[in-house]
């Protein structure tokens, strides 16, 4: 029988790529008007897009919401400044 893993709630609502609300969040990484970086229970998260703008942030709850243009959302497993490599290196690898 196969064992399944349980993970913490992490969910993510688009709202016409002008609004996301994303749950499961663990720490704001760094965020700039062209950039989001969220540590999730799923991965870190790099939302990208124009005029973007933390417009809700609750960490005892673990929620975000964003808003701007946004352009695309990505996930990588590896950890954030684990090694001495940025996370960019290692996510365009």
């Amino acid at each position: 029988m196969e064992e399944r893993t349980i993970r913490p709630n992490h969910n993510i609502s688009m709202h016409s790529r002008e609004m996301v609300n994303i749950t499961g969040v663990k720490d704001v990484l760094s965020f700039d008007a062209g950039e989001v970086l969220l540590d999730t229970e799923q991965g870190i998260l790099m939302i990208r897009g124009q005029e973007l703008h933390v417009s809700r942030l609750t960490l005892e709850k673990g929620e975000v919401d964003v808003d701007g243009r946004i352009d695309s959302l990505t996930y990588s497993d590896t950890g954030y400044g684990k090694s001495g490599e940025s996370f960019l290196g290692r996510l365009f690898k």
